[in-house]
């Protein structure tokens, strides 16, 4: 994401620097007088348990071919998108700048309040419910959530989440396999 050592840095626009971008259209502004406040952990393989296919690009970039795999042909219409992904090898991908909303949440709810989407920034990892992530990944992760930590004030670990604690019987990502405690040690020793 940045040089060894450097902090990730986010910019007026809500784009990282250094890293690779590809727009998804699948975006919009946030609600006027929104504040970003939450990170919403997600797991995502396409086609299931399998990784390193770009097909998370074409997903969010509305290029999934139908006809590539037999489970895409139910999720090619989708308009959904991230605001950034994190490969098995902890290469980050984004998506949508922070500042704007991305479509990753659906129907949600967090603390009383519906509509994730307008406050949260999501968060895709490469992986599935029941197969460990990569250490790469959660060095990455940490660090882009130390990050988004110091560019939003409002957000605070407490209200660092998956999935399926905001859409829960719904969505099980990150799913059990995901390290929390590992997560959070690194997130401690995350420069901020």
């Amino acid at each position: 994401m940045c040089e060894s050592g450097a902090r990730p840095q986010i910019d007026e626009h809500g784009w990282l620097a250094g890293v690779r971008r590809v727009a998804s259209p699948n975006h919009d502004a946030r609600p006027p007088g929104v504040t970003v406040d939450t990170l919403v952990v997600h797991g995502i393989t396409l086609p299931p348990g399998r990784f390193g296919h770009g097909y998370v690009d074409a997903l969010f970039t509305n290029t999934l071919d139908s006809s590539a795999h037999p489970v895409f042909a139910a999720i090619a219409d989708l308009r959904v998108s991230a605001h950034a992904l994190i490969e098995r090898t902890g290469a980050l991908t984004q998506y949508v700048g922070f500042d704007d909303r991305a479509w990753h949440a659906g129907a949600s709810c967090f603390e009383a309040r519906e509509r994730v989407n307008d406050f949260a920034v999501g968060i895709e990892l490469e992986g599935t419910d029941d197969c460990p992530y990569a250490p790469a990944q959660y060095r990455r992760l940490a660090g882009l959530a130390a990050a988004l930590l110091r560019h939003y004030p409002a957000m605070n670990r407490s209200r660092i989440v998956g999935h399926s604690a905001i859409a829960p019987g719904r969505k099980s990502d990150p799913g059990p396999a995901f390290d929390w405690a590992a997560f959070r040690r690194l997130l401690d020793r995350a420069a901020f």
